[in-house]
């Protein structure tokens, strides 16, 4: 009986490496968008900050109310 030979890349091994290719090429990228645009991007940085001033009251969670008590005024067990 002859054993078959299975082959050297299988399904698994191949999606290894395309997701090792995509990985690469993503990261090479990055870095030339980086160096090529990073004038454009500092500059725009203050106003980023100023920009996302008000979306951190928008998105907040609150602080609980204005009064500054944050007592249980029901006069029932607080514990």
């Amino acid at each position: 009986m002859a054993r078959e030979e299975q082959p050297f890349f299988n399904g698994r091994t191949w999606r290894f490496r395309n997701r090792l290719v995509l990985i690469g090429f993503l990261a090479v990228a990055a870095y030339f968008l980086w160096t090529e645009h990073r004038a454009h991007v500092v500059q725009f940085l203050p106003y980023g900050l100023l920009l996302l001033c008000p979306l951190l009251h928008l998105f907040h969670g609150g602080h609980g109310g204005h009064g500054g008590d944050h007592r249980d005024h029901g006069g029932g067990d607080s514990r």
